[in-house]
């Protein structure tokens, strides 16, 4: 693979020693499940970084110490989870498995699985007119957030969440996705 981060579950060594990271991170284990990822070059390093800006952020503080895994797909793979475990059926850009544990069992330090859809990806990308890197950092955030227990069922979560992305991706340096066109 020509990214060295996709199956690694932590910053290189060059920028492991970062001042601004928390001192447990999020960290993440990515898995290139399906679909061709490869339009979108270093989202290892993409996907560790949204992670660790998350981690950092104070109301996302039970991430630090934690783990996840981010599993990269395809429309394919997602319209199947998105039939069997939302009775919809069709693919969507991604989807949030928290982890459940066994009855009895304290919580352990697995958040749960966030599964990407590379064609929506690239299409939303496209659509917005956006780098496919950054929204698929946007993405990341957004899925982790849910494994963080954060919902959008209704609008005072719905803006809740909104606002922490906005705040977690500025960060990262990438605008506001949820601006009309043209602003932010």
């Amino acid at each position: 693979m020509d990214d060295p981060g996709d199956s690694a579950a932590s910053l290189p060594s060059d920028e492991a020693s970062v001042e601004s990271e928390p001192p447990e991170r999020l960290e993440v284990a990515i898995v290139e499940e399906g679909g061709d990822w490869s339009a979108i070059p270093f989202r290892g390093q993409a996907i560790v970084a949204a992670a660790a800006a998350l981690a950092r952020h104070p109301l996302c503080a039970r991430a630090r110490g934690a783990e996840a895994s981010i599993v990269l797909g395809d429309d394919a793979l997602l319209r199947a989870l998105n039939r069997t475990y939302r009775g919809k059926d069709r693919p969507t850009n991604v989807l949030s498995f928290p982890f459940q544990p066994p009855p009895g069992a304290e919580q352990d330090r697995c958040l749960g699985d966030v599964v990407l859809a590379v064609e929506t990806v690239a299409r939303e990308a496209g659509e917005q007119g956006i780098a496919p890197v950054h929204h698929l950092q946007h993405l990341v955030v957004h899925g982790l957030l849910h494994l963080l227990g954060f919902d959008h069922e209704n609008d005072a979560q719905a803006e809740a969440m909104e606002c922490l992305e906005v705040q977690i991706l500025s960060a990262l340096g990438i605008a506001d996705p949820h601006a009309p066109a043209g602003v932010g």
